[in-house]
């Protein structure tokens, strides 16, 4: 069932596109696909000739390191950073901000995910459906103004671009021996008025990965006591099928192109979690606690889109239409025993989130060349829907298998975005990019609280200056307001007990406005040679309206109502827009080959963020840094082209420092080791190559120190972290191994 409604989304741009005829006039002129698959030549990035600060990498600039997702691949470019697990690249951390700040875009288009924070998990996308990966810094007019930190947007391969099929088989080896299979099929047809690009993909997936856990009743740095250590097996296990498809059709005054993607990802996470305490004797091996945890995840994404363009006489019309959906449903249960008993189920939690989200655009483009006005709009509506329940137990086993409602909403949104923007060629060598866009949003949050109703209206100005004063230097300055939207259990108006920490209530607030940001962007760039690029650009982002968690000063029982005699007293705390927060940094990146020193066949690539933050903590009032925002971020790595031999090296090192998270009861520390990758590969003739990449070869160790504050109350919270009155001090640290792939990749 999976299969056809997978294929059905990714085919139907050819089902839509059958009534469109062409007349066939002999092939256009596109890259044969033995070209791309098999080549001799390294890749850098592309200097791009956007009015706005775009970096552009094709996938060739990633691909013999054979990435297997967008997130794999996003780890090497400037800025980027991933908060997740070792060897998980899933939801993008762009200059160092939480992923919610980052907008993910595929063909230019927002890609609705499951997290709530309104992030799209960038592993979901295999990298074989890949063309090129742009990271837009500042966004013009006609562009989304979603992204504080900036955008990525995922171009999706197309017909027009390529000639010819490709398959590729491969495996993936853990470091403990256990494989796991991929394998895909791509092909892309082109007459002068048409062209086509079809692909399926499969990809296996598996993380083995082993944690421990040592707590202390205090900093071991004060003499703390080690309470108990928890060993942790997490495995995660599962496979990806992907299919997207494109079919345009060219006319003599423009274009029309159909586009489908599907993605469906089955994954299981299996943990088991041994805790032991002091046997008397000083040795933690005696058996307290077993727990076992099994998720099961399926998860789809969707998307389908028709765009044109076309010559009008006045101006250039262009026009598009889409919907895009992801679905997720999870189920979590987890069975605890005490040492020596029987394990039986504890908790039982199904998650269920349908997002989807029509489009619609049309714009019109008047003028040529020096001086050009486009004006458009823009049409979105969304609906979510999200039910998380979390079934009573009783012995066991499911008490009650009709629960009352739990964390259960639906969020729908409607807006309008009008847009004007206006391009001038000032002489030979300066563009001026002016533009503003406006957005009016209507919004319905409800729970099981009822309905609020909203309404917002936000106009979002740009401007854009690139300099050329020769043929190999350019600089650009740029600013942008953008925003970043609430979450989505933010805005439900319902009550979660227990939350952030024991003695509280967490309430929506379906209220809240957008985050806006003042963004600046100044920047150079070099040409250094025919295919050498150096940049740097300095940022700084005036952030509005952050929200965060606050205690209301209310009491209430736990269903959000008054407190009667008798009920337990929950602290109402409730997400609130509180104020402003900046960040700011610096971001260098070069890749180049060494034709300077006479080795053409060598190229090389080093790119460091170093970055800033300043937020007023609105629980203890003092001045911190975003969560988890490091301080330095960097990637070096090289390429060696064989030629004489038909084959190439090479190998990257990728870094951060520490960062930190803190909530109302606790304080974490987040440390990760060095992560080295590395390939080899041979390729045989013009059509075949062999490769073999390894991922983790340092057996990086991710490292976090929890330090927990207890008490009943958030002011006796907070005075026992002003007073450094540790509950429980925890080290984790976690290792998964190395990862191995081997590939083999054939043109016909």
């Amino acid at each position: 069932m999976k299969l056809r409604l997978l294929l059905g989304a990714a085919v139907a741009p050819l089902v839509l596109a059958g009534g469109v005829c062409a007349q066939d006039a002999g092939p256009v002129e596109a890259t044969a696909v033995e070209d791309v698959i098999v080549n001799g030549e390294i890749v850098f990035r592309n200097r791009t000739t956007d009015e706005n600060p775009i970096l552009s990498y094709d996938l060739e600039y990633f691909q013999r390191f054979e990435p297997v997702s967008v997130g794999e691949m996003l780890k090497r470019v400037p800025g980027v950073t991933f908060t997740s697990d070792v060897l998980e690249f899933d939801g993008v951390s762009m200059r160092g901000l939480p992923p919610g700040y980052t907008n993910i875009l595929i063909n230019g288009r927002r890609a609705p995910g499951g997290e709530d924070d309104g992030a799209f998990m960038v592993d979901r996308i295999p990298a074989e459906l890949v063309e090129r990966i742009e990271i837009i810094r500042s966004p013009r007019a006609d562009q989304p103004s979603d992204g504080v930190a900036g955008a990525i947007n995922v171009v999706l391969k197309e017909g027009a671009q390529l000639e010819g099929g490709a398959v590729r088989a491969g495996v993936l080896v853990n470091g403990d021996g256990e494989a796991r299979g991929s394998g895909s099929i791509s092909w892309a047809g082109n007459t002068e008025n048409t062209s086509l690009w079809a692909a399926l993909n499969y990809q296996g997936r598996r993380n083995p990965k082993e944690k421990r856990s040592e707590r202390y009743d205090d900093d071991r740095a004060n003499g703390g006591a080690l309470d108990n250590i928890e060993l942790q097996e997490d495995t995660r296990d599962g496979e990806d099928l992907s299919a997207n498809a494109e079919y345009t059709v060219r006319f003599d005054n423009g274009r029309l192109r159909f586009n489908g993607l599907a993605v469906d990802t089955s994954r299981d996470e299996d943990e088991t979690s041994l805790t032991f305490v002091d046997n008397g004797a000083g040795v933690f091996d005696e058996l307290e606690e077993t727990e076992v945890q099994a998720e099961r995840i399926s998860q789809q994404t969707y998307a389908l889109g028709l765009d044109g363009e076309f010559d009008t006489g006045p101006g250039q019309l262009d026009f598009k239409l889409g919907w895009s959906g992801f679905r997720d449903e999870t189920t979590t249960s987890v069975d605890a025993a005490d040492a020596g008993d029987p394990l039986e189920l504890d908790e039982h939690v199904e998650l269920d989130v349908s997002d989807d989200e029509y489009e619609a655009g049309a714009a019109m483009t008047f003028g040529r060349d020096a001086l050009r006005l486009k004006v458009g709009v823009d049409y979105l509506t969304k609906a979510r829907d999200a039910a998380e329940v979390e079934f009573d137990i009783s012995g066991g086993v499911v008490d009650d298998p009709d629960p009352a409602p739990g964390a259960i909403y639906t969020i729908e949104e409607t807006r309008w975005e009008p847009f004007v923007r206006l391009t001038a060629e000032v002489g030979s060598n300066l563009t001026v990019d002016a533009g503003l866009r406006y957005e009016s949003m209507e919004r319905d949050v409800t729970s099981d609280l009822g309905t609020v109703s909203t309404d917002a209206g936000e106009l979002f100005p740009s401007l854009h200056l690139t300099w050329r004063p020769t043929a190999r230097d350019q600089f650009r300055a740029s600013f942008a307001r953008t925003q970043r939207r609430p979450d989505y259990s933010f805005l439900a108006p319902y009550i979660a007990d227990e939350e952030p920490a024991d003695e509280d209530a967490l309430r929506g607030n379906p209220l809240l406005e957008s985050e806006k940001a003042n963004g600046f962007d100044v920047g150079y760039e070099h040409r250094i040679g025919a295919r050498g690029v150096f940049g740097v650009n300095v940022f700084y982002r005036e952030i509005e309206d952050l929200i965060e968690l606050v205690d209301t000063g209310t009491e209430v029982d736990e269903d959000g109502g008054p407190v009667d005699p008798g009920d337990d007293a929950y602290n109402l705390i409730e997400p609130r827009n509180i104020g402003d927060g900046t960040t700011w940094g610096v971001e260098v990146d070069l890749s180049t080959p060494l034709d300077m020193i006479g080795l053409p066949e060598t190229g090389v690539f080093f790119n460091y963020t170093w970055l800033e933050s300043e937020v007023t903590d609105p629980f203890t009032g003092v001045e911190r840094r975003f969560r988890n925002q490091p301080q330095n971020v960097w990637n070096v790595g090289f390429i060696q082209n064989l030629p004489d031999w038909g084959a190439s090296f090479g190998a990257s090192l990728y870094g951060r420092d520490e960062g930190f998270e803190s909530g109302l009861d606790e304080l974490v520390k987040v440390e990760y080791d060095q992560d080295l990758e590395a390939f080899v590969e041979k390729r045989f003739g013009e059509r075949i190559v062999v490769r073999l990449s390894a991922q983790n070869l340092l057996d990086k160790e991710k490292r976090e120190t929890f330090m927990k504050y207890d008490g009943d109350s958030v002011e006796e919270i907070l005075d026992n972290r002003a007073n450094g009155d540790l509950d429980e001090y925890e080290l984790e640290s976690e290792r998964s191994g190395v990862l191995y792939q081997l590939t083999v990749r054939a043109a016909f």
